[in-house]
C-alpha cells in the first residue's frame, strides 16, 4: 500500500508529460509554455515551484523538534512573496523573454553583464538542484528502503523525462498538480490532528507535555538568542526568494503583466495558508510521535530523522494508507521542484550562454534554427540533470540546511541586488551590475566558508572567521554598496530600455 500512491503519482505525471510533449514544437513553448498559463495555474505553480522538500517535510519535523524557531523561517520565506509580487512580478514579466538574465540584458545589453548574471543564476540553481537531489536520495532511501544511488538515478531519470519531453507546460502541470495533492494532505493531517485533541488549545498542551523544555517550545531556542542572527538569517531567507531563478521564470509563462501580478499574489496567499497547516502538523507530530516507541529509536530519536515527522504522523492517523499518500506527496514535492529548477538551469545554458554569449553553430546542417535551439535546450537540460545527479552523489553527507542556506546566501547578495538596481535606479550601469554580482557571491560564500557552520562544524577549527551563520546582513549590503561605486565610477551611458 505505500507503494501504491508514489506509483500513481509517477504514472499521472508521465502521462501529463507525453500530452505536452504534443504542444512543445518551438523553444518559445519550451521554455514559457507559450505564455499561455493563466492565474490560477501559474498561482499554483508557483507555489509548487517554492515549496520543496525542505518546506513539506523539513518545516514540520523542524516545529516538532524546534518549536518557535521554525516559525521565524517560516516568516522569513512568506515576506519574499508580497515584495514579489509588488517589486518584481509586473516588470519581470514586461521585460523578460526567458531567463532573468534577459531582463537585465535589456537595459544594458552587451555580453558580459550577461554572462555574470548567467553564472550566478547558474549557481544558484545547481545548488538547489543538489539540495533538492540529495533531500530525494534520502527521503526515498528511508520510506522504500532503496539504495542511495538507485534513489538518485529514479528520480533524475524521471525529472528528465518531464523537461525534455514536455518543457515547460509538462513542468507546469507536474507542478500544479503538486500543489493541490500537497493542500490536501496538509488540510486532511491537519483536521485530523485537530479531531484527535478536540482544539488547539488542547494540542498546545499536549505539545507542551511531551517537550522536554515544556512550555518554552513556544518561545525562541539559544540557537536564536543572538538578534543579529535571527535579522541575518530573515534577510537571507526573505531576499534569496527574490533571487531564486526558477521561481521568477515563472512570471514569463503568463500572457501579461496582470496575470503575473495576480498569481504571485495567489501564491502569497496559499503559502501562507500552508505554514499555518504546517504548525498544527508540526505540533501534532510532537505531541503524538516524538515520545511513541513505534516512532523512536534507540538512541532516543525520532526514526529516520526529524524529517520524517509528518510520514509518522501520517501513520499514527491514519495507519499504512496515509503514509503511503504522504510519501506520494514527498515524492511529488522533489520531482516538480527539481523540474523547474532544471528548466530553469536549460534556459541559462541554452538561451544566455550558448545562444548569447558563445554564438556557437552547431554541426547538424539538416536541423532548421528553431529545431536547432529546441535541439540544444534539451541537450542542455540532460547536462544540468547529469550533472545535478553527480554532485549529490558527491556531497550526500553534507548538512541539507547548510546547502540550501548557501542556495539562498547566494541568490540574495547576487541575483537580488542586481536584479533590484537595475529595475528601479536609473543611474544603475553595466559595470555596476558587475560589480555588484561578483561583489555579492564573492562575499556570501566568503562568509560561509569563514562561518561557524563550516569552518568549525564540518571543518573542525576551534573559532570561526566569521561570527553569523547566515551572511546576508553583510554580503547583501556589500553587493548595494559595490554596485553604487561601480555605477558612479562608470561613465554614464544612457539604458538601452525606460524601466
Amino acid at each position: 500500500m505505500k507503494l501504491l500512491f508514489p506509483l500513481l503519482f509517477i504514472a499521472l505525471s508521465l502521462a501529463l508529460s507525453f500530452r505536452a510533449a504534443r504542444r512543445t514544437r518551438n523553444v518559445h513553448e519550451f521554455f514559457t509554455a507559450g505564455g499561455r498559463v493563466g492565474t490560477w495555474q501559474n498561482g499554483l505553480a508557483l507555489t509548487g515551484d517554492y515549496l520543496s522538500a525542505a518546506a513539506f517535510l523539513g518545516a514540520a519535523g523542524m516545529v516538532a523538534t524546534q518549536g518557535y524557531d521554525s516559525i521565524v523561517y517560516a516568516i522569513g520565506t512568506l515576506l519574499g512573496w508580497p515584495l514579489l509580487m509588488l517589486l518584481f512580478s509586473e516588470k519581470l514579466r514586461a521585460l523578460g523573454r526567458y531567463t532573468v538574465a534577459d531582463v537585465v540584458a535589456s537595459r544594458f545589453g552587451g555580453k558580459g553583464v550577461r554572462l555574470m548574471t548567467a553564472t550566478n543564476a547558474l549557481v544558484v540553481t545547481v545548488l538547489y538542484l543538489v539540495v533538492q537531489m540529495v533531500g530525494a536520495g534520502k527521503i526515498m532511501e528511508l520510506l522504500f528502503g532503496l539504495p542511495y544511488g538507485l534513489c538518485i538515478l529514479l528520480v533524475g531519470g524521471l525529472m528528465l523525462v518531464y523537461v525534455m519531453l514536455g518543457g515547460m507546460t509538462a513542468t507546469t502541470w507536474v507542478q500544479v498538480l503538486k500543489a493541490v495533492l500537497m493542500f490536501v494532505c496538509s488540510i486532511v493531517l491537519s483536521v485530523l490532528v485537530l479531531l484527535r485533541f478536540g482544539g488547539v488549545g488542547a494540542l498546545f498542551q499536549a505539545a507542551a507535555g511531551a517537550s522536554a523544555r515544556g512550555f518554552e517550545v513556544f518561545m525562541p531556542s539559544p540557537a536564536l538568542s543572538n538578534p543579529w542572527e535571527v535579522l541575518s538569517l530573515g534577510l537571507g531567507l526573505t531576499l534569496g526568494l527574490l533571487g531564486l531563478p526558477h521561481v521568477l521564470m515563472r512570471f514569463f509563462t503568463v500572457p501579461d503583466t496582470r496575470t503575473a501580478k495576480r498569481s504571485a499574489g495567489l501564491a502569497s496567499a496559499l503559502i501562507a495558508l500552508f505554514f499555518s497547516l504546517n504548525i498544527l502538523i508540526g505540533y501534532g507530530a510532537l505531541a503524538l510521535v516524538s515520545n511513541n516507541p513505534a516512532y523512536v529509536d534507540a538512541s532516543g530519536g525520532m526514526r529516520g530523522g526529524n524529517n520524517m515527522a509528518a510520514v509518522h504522523l501520517a501513520h499514527n492517523l491514519g495507519g499504512s494508507s496515509l503514509e503511503g499518500f504522504v510519501a506520494a506527496i514527498a515524492l511529488a514535492t522533489i520531482l516538480a521542484v527539481v523540474a523547474g529548477l532544471a528548466m530553469s538551469g536549460a534556459g541559462t545554458l541554452a538561451h544566455d550562454v550558448y545562444a548569447q554569449v558563445l554564438h556557437r553553430k552547431t554541426a547538424l546542417p539538416w536541423a532548421s534554427s528553431e529545431a536547432r535551439k529546441l535541439w540544444i535546450s534539451r541537450l542542455a537540460a540532460l547536462v544540468l540533470g547529469l550533472l545535478g545527479m553527480a554532485l549529490s552523489t558527491l556531497v550526500q553527507e553534507l548538512n541539507i540546511a547548510f546547502l540550501m542556506g548557501l542556495a539562498f546566501a547566494v541568490a540574495a547578495s547576487s541575483h537580488f541586488p542586481v536584479l533590484f538596481l537595475s529595475l528601479f535606479w536609473k543611474g544603475f550601469t553595466a559595470e555596476g551590475a558587475v560589480a555588484a554580482g561578483i561583489t555579492g557571491s564573492l562575499a556570501a560564500l566568503s562568509c560561509i566558508v569563514m562561518g561557524p557552520t563550516l569552518w568549525v562544524d564540518i571543518l573542525g577549527n576551534e573559532a570561526a572567521l566569521f561570527p553569523l551563520a547566515n551572511p546576508a546582513l553583510v554580503s547583501v549590503p556589500l553587493a548595494l554598496l559595490a554596485g553604487w561605486v561601480g555605477s558612479f565610477l562608470s561613465p554614464r551611458v544612457s539604458p538601452r530600455v525606460s524601466l
